[in-house]
């Protein structure tokens, strides 16, 4: 096991063709299953599996509540400023559009406005009406969108939006703004960055191939896997995502090592070897941290931060195998072919100095040297600074309101909320559970209608009482947005004081439910369980970088850094999106809140991420330290020689986030803005600056062992000795 990677390395080179015949078979076969089982494996719903009070609710209104016929999921909002809903004109207009929505066939489920007689689906001022339709199918939303499209015109506005529509917008914002951060913009940047960090264009497109490669394959294990659980649709993105950046990252590192044997007179098997040995080992455990940090989203009760979780660990286990097995074998067949088509210049320049330390980072690094403590101090200082605001951490989930105009869900939105003040059909619902048609049960469920009532965070309260007298429900529209601040402490004020207090002296059990509702309960979802998820991961990757490097101090450095530029991160997401400092010079969306799985995500990814680069950065001062380097000389071979490379993989990742940060949807912004910032602030100020400051104070203390310790076992990650 001790050389594994060697093992594997050589094994590659000695069959060549067969391995990459191999890996060829795996892509067939993976581009049939995906074909074949993707479609079923993925859905666009998401929930808890903690069982909180909203789902109770649900289940009571399942239970007891459910109407005999279906209800309306969307509202259609046809407003005519200056004119009033009795106008024949008027009339007809919506007249036609409930002909045309019943002849589609797509919308079963029609309460018309005329025949209805109801007051609620008129506006105050009688220039608007709304027509609730339910919509047959998700497929059918767009027929249906084009159809109240096309009914605009003549001084009429008409909008729609609702549940169905909510999601597909939601959806395919989403997928847009994917899309376009990882293949019309990250990848072509990732490209780049490559060439300049390889200077050749046949060295720089194998990390892409191998990524590529990496990405299929565990595209067709998700397509398996989705057949047993649940998976979201989410998952494909993330697995992509994390597919470049983990597949770049490890060929990068391995190409390069390859790359500096070669120039140090190794014959192409032997260089092959010890890139095997050495920089494929740090590949091995890199991509088990980040697999470690990944298995903490995994343990968290939400089926998408879970799917999210089981993407990155697919394509992160499949990255580490094509880097051990793929990577060698497709070296062996190219040779130094692998420098071939150079850039003009620089692409020899660049192959000449792999391995060797960089003038500029060696400067960096010196100076850095020359006064540690000042360095660490500043630099630590800096980097508590920016992390300040978390301190206040407000968490949440983005409305409509922050959709693109473009939209159908904010067309109908912004009418909604400007004629009836409730910019959804979203309602708050309370539901009582018990005996409700005691006196004093049916006095509590009027009392609470008309408190919800006198309100001006709801409005238009209704109550109605279960068939069997076992419940009661009580809802209202939420004002505003449903999902926004006033919202959300409305319906806390429902279940901290106003429900109980009524409920309980009535002898019934309350549940407080609704869209609204559950935001707040994924809000204290992943409230509660980001403390757990630190404690998880920091414990594993401790155990693993103390078996790696065979030191109790560097683990502790080593976590105390990525922490560092974790809690950078996070403050920087604050100031930019909460405080709006610069957000609109960087062309992102002012919200009152971040997204309330992005805390514990961008934990778990960019800890992952940063090991990548701590194991490839310590393993080669190990390395150097180990054939009897002083410390100061090892860590400064160690930063000057891997800056560049470092660098260049960071900032590979850097494009592709940023990428999604250029997109419309918030929640997308704040991750692309928030995984950038963190891996720049990592690469330059962590491994440039504090991480060579820290260890130049420690010196040799830096690989501390106790004698009590000394049984575990010697991995030697550094690959410094060629096994016997």
């Amino acid at each position: 096991m001790r050389d594994l990677t060697g093992r594997l390395a050589r094994a590659a080179v000695a069959h060549p063709k067969r391995t990459l015949g191999l890996w060829g078979l795996a892509v067939v076969v993976a581009v049939a299953l995906i074909a074949l089982l993707l479609g079923s494996a993925l859905t666009t719903e998401g929930r808890m599996t903690n069982d909180p009070e909203s789902y109770r609710g649900y289940d009571v209104i399942e239970e007891h509540l459910v109407p005999d016929t279906p209800q309306p999921t969307e509202v259609i909002a046809i407003s005519a400023p200056g004119r009033r809903f009795e106008e024949p004109a008027f009339r007809e207009k919506v007249e036609a559009l409930v002909r045309d929505l019943r002849e589609s066939g797509d919308v079963p489920t029609i309460v018309d406005p005329i025949s209805a007689g109801d007051p609620r689906l008129v506006s105050a001022d009688r220039d608007t009406v709304l027509v609730p339709v339910g919509i047959r199918s998700g497929s059918a939303v767009d027929d249906v969108i084009a159809l109240v499209e096309q009914a605009e015109g003549d001084g009429f506005e008409t909008a729609i939006t609702g549940d169905r529509i909510v999601d597909h917008d939601f959806e395919k914002l989403s997928q847009d703004d994917l899309k376009k951060g990882e293949l019309q913009f990250g990848l072509p940047a990732a490209l780049i960055v490559l060439l300049l960090v390889f200077g050749s264009l046949v060295a720089g497109l194998i990390p892409v191939v191998t990524a590529l490669v990496s990405i299929v394959v565990a595209l067709a294990l998700t397509a398996i896997l989705g057949q047993a659980f649940e998976l979201s649709f989410f998952v494909v993105n993330m697995l992509s995502g994390m597919g470049l950046a983990l597949g770049i990252d490890y060929a990068l590192f391995v190409v390069s090592r390859f790359r500096e044997e070669r120039n140090g007179g190794r014959p192409v098997p032997d260089a092959i070897e010890i890139a095997g040995r050495t920089a494929n080992r740090a590949v091995l455990f890199s991509g088990t941290a980040f697999v470690l940090a990944m298995i903490g989203m995994v343990i968290v009760p939400d089926t998408i931060l879970r799917s999210l979780a089981t993407g990155a660990i697919l394509v992160g286990i499949v990255s580490v195998v094509a880097s051990l097995t793929l990577l060698p074998a497709i070296l062996a067949l190219l040779g130094d072919r692998v420098n071939a088509l150079r850039l003009p210049w620089l692409g020899r320049r660049i192959e000449r100095s792999a391995g060797t330390e960089g003038r500029l980072w060696s400067r960096v690094v010196a100076a850095v040297m020359r006064a540690p403590l000042v360095s660490a101090a500043l630099s630590i200082a800096a980097l508590v600074a920016l992390a300040a605001p978390i301190l206040d951490f407000p968490t949440g989930q983005a409305g409509v309101r922050a959709f693109p105009d473009r939209l159908a869900s904010k067309q109908g939105f912004e009418i909604l909320e400007r004629e009836f003040g409730a910019g959804t059909i979203d309602q708050v619902q309370i539901v009582l559970s018990g005996r409700v048609t005691t006196p004093t049960a049916v006095a509590a469920v009027e009392r609470l209608r008309a408190t919800i009532e006198r309100d001006p965070a709801f409005s238009r309260a209704e109550a109605r009482l279960a068939e069997d007298g076992e419940a009661a429900l009580v809802s209202a529209f939420v004002a505003g947005d449903s999902r926004e601040g006033v919202a959300v402490d409305a319906v806390k004020r429902l279940r901290a004081t106003v429900v109980p207090e009524i409920a309980e002296p009535a002898g019934l059990e309350g549940f407080v439910t609704g869209t609204t509702a559950e935001v707040i309960d994924y809000q204290a979802l992943t409230s509660d369980w980001l403390p757990i998820v630190f404690v998880f991961v920091l414990a594993l990757s401790f155990v693993l970088l103390l078996v790696a490097f065979r030191s109790l101090v560097m683990p502790i450095v080593a976590i105390g850094l990525n922490l560092l530029s974790v809690g950078a991160a996070y403050g920087l997401l604050l100031l930019v999106f909460v405080h709006g400092v610069g957000d609109g010079l960087l062309g992102f969306e002012n919200v009152d809140t971040i997204a309330a799985w992005l805390p514990l995500f961008l934990f778990s990814v960019l800890f992952g991420l940063s090991m990548d680069y701590t194991v490839f950065l310590l393993s080669r001062i190990r390395e150097r330290h180990a054939t009897g380097a002083s410390m100061h000389a090892a860590v400064t071979f160690g930063v000057g020689s891997t800056a560049r490379l470092i660098t260049g993989a960071a900032l590979i990742i850097v494009m592709v986030f940023v990428g999604f940060a250029t997109g419309d949807q918030v929640e997308f912004q704040q991750m692309g803005f928030g995984v950038a910032v963190s891996l720049l602030i990592d690469a330059s100020l962590i491994r440039l600056v504090l991480m060579p400051a820290v260890l130049g104070l420690l010196g040799e203390r830096a690989w501390y062992l106790p004698r009590q310790l000394r049984w575990l076992p010697h991995v030697e990650i550094e690959g410094a000795r060629k096994p016997t």
